[in-house]
């Protein structure tokens, strides 16, 4: 590989937050030496798919789409071809065998080795495996430039998580909890903040248990948040993803005393049985997950709350998913990303019995998310003639608007003739949808 301006790479990001975060990353070490990023994978040189596989949809999708490039190779037989992220950690040489066109695999904690790999490839060698997960990644150092024109950032501030969950792959996938120095993490968000971002969410599978020693101080995941808090010029704040069993009283403080922290927290619960919740080994019990929420909305009582749901465990009978509504109904969230349950191949809850027909899990989806969708549209509705701050992000899907998202982390369209991209602005909301808000701008904006 010659590291000149005539290579180019497409990288297509499939999953989570920190999926995002590894593609913009590998990005960046890309361009470093040379290499231009490309919008069509049919012209590029490197194509690279970061995959999930928390659940079997997004192995469909990696699958139709590694046939799809497969096709380009056979046009192109120097077009590289590589998978990356948790599928390629879990399946590794399995991937290789069933698409004999991809010329490597690699795991999340080996993703800093990609150039090297590619390298390798162009000298002839084929068929790389890279998923050690005893590798500690190397620390990402942000491009010139990179983010010069985005509002928002996202930070990895760990890998992996020891909390090993029944039906969860990520513990095996992405390894054990590993978390990155603080200093470096400050630096990183320093450095965002003077290309232009306003926003960073700081990521993790288990933020509530970042923990970090060194230099005779030990840190925890709310000293982290107050340090990034106090970087200047970043106006909002977030995180994402909270275990609830980790959700530390200090934690929940730092909602009524960091300014520019969103009050906006992504808490899953997963199932409102506690039966369910004992076989899923989430380590908390209904009762103790509702007083969390008492809690949070103790200390900022507009804070939103959006959460995971999950139907159709193995041995879930109609009144555990009844306690799943129930707790839905209760808690009034202001979103929940709901989903089947399917077997993930490794963990221990793939072996359970009393597997719920596919039809009876259909079924309860359905109805979870009817029964949310009414609760969202009402708090949206709840919103109608008030004003709210929303973060300007860029033009509304629909085109001839102006879109952005509230501290509550709704999504707001709005009339604009003038380009306000990572302005803060004030809009009127005048009505609320299921899925966003629509309101008008109001005079004398900063």
């Amino acid at each position: 590989m010659s590291g000149s301006l005539a290579e180019t790479f497409y990288i297509k990001t499939m999953g989570c937050q920190m999926n995002v975060y590894d593609s913009d990353y590998v990005a960046q070490r890309l361009m470093a030496i040379g290499m231009s990023p490309e919008e069509d994978p049919g012209r590029a040189n490197v194509v690279l798919l970061n995959t999930c596989t928390v659940r079997a949809k997004p192995e469909h999708k990696a699958a139709t789409f590694i046939g799809r490039i497969s096709k380009l190779k056979k046009r192109n037989r120097d077009l590289i071809l590589g998978v990356l992220g948790c599928l390629a950690q879990q399946e590794g040489a399995e991937i290789l065998k069933k698409f004999p066109y991809v010329d490597f695999v690699i795991g999340p904690r080996q993703i800093h080795d990609v150039i090297e790999i590619i390298k390798r490839v162009r000298s002839g060698e084929k068929g790389i495996i890279a998923t050690d997960l005893e590798q500690i990644p190397s620390p990402g150092k942000v491009l010139e430039g990179y983010f010069q024109g985005r509002v928002s950032a996202f930070i990895t501030i760990m890998q992996g998580c020891d909390n090993f969950c029944s039906y969860c792959i990520v513990p095996y996938v992405r390894g054990r909890e590993l978390s990155r120095p603080p200093h470096e993490i400050v630096e990183e968000a320093r450095i965002l903040v003077d290309q232009g971002i306003r926003e960073i969410t700081l990521l993790g599978q288990n933020v509530n248990s970042y923990s970090w020693s060194g230099n005779g101080a030990k840190w925890d995941f709310p000293l982290l948040l107050r340090q990034v808090s106090a970087v200047p010029g970043l106006k909002r704040l977030r995180f994402t993803t909270s275990h609830p069993k980790d959700l530390s009283e200090d934690l929940i403080r730092c909602f009524g005393e960091l300014q520019n922290l969103c009050p906006h927290i992504h808490l899953p619960f997963q199932a409102g049985s506690n039966k369910v919740l004992k076989r899923m080994n989430r380590k908390y019990t209904r009762e103790q997950y509702m007083a969390l929420i008492d809690k949070l909305r103790d200390v900022r009582p507009d804070i939103a709350v959006t959460s995971d749901a999950m139907v159709g465990f193995p041995g879930e009978t109609d009144r555990d998913f009844q306690d799943t509504i129930d707790l839905v109904q209760q808690v009034e969230f202001d979103g929940v990303f709901s989903f089947k349950y399917s077997d993930r191949k490794g963990t221990l809850a793939a072996k359970f019995e009393e597997k719920v027909p596919e039809a009876e899990k259909a079924k309860r989806l359905q109805i979870l998310q009817q029964i949310q969708k009414q609760i969202t549209l009402k708090k949206n509705q709840g919103l109608e003639g008030k004003i709210v701050q929303v973060l300007v992000e860029g033009e509304s899907s629909r085109g001839g608007q102006q879109s952005g998202r509230t501290p509550t982390n709704k999504i707001v369209n709005f009339d604009s003739n003038i380009n306000l991209i990572g302005n803060l602005v004030n809009v009127l909301i005048e009505t609320g949808y299921p899925n966003s808000l629509r309101g008008k701008l109001v005079e004398n904006n900063p």
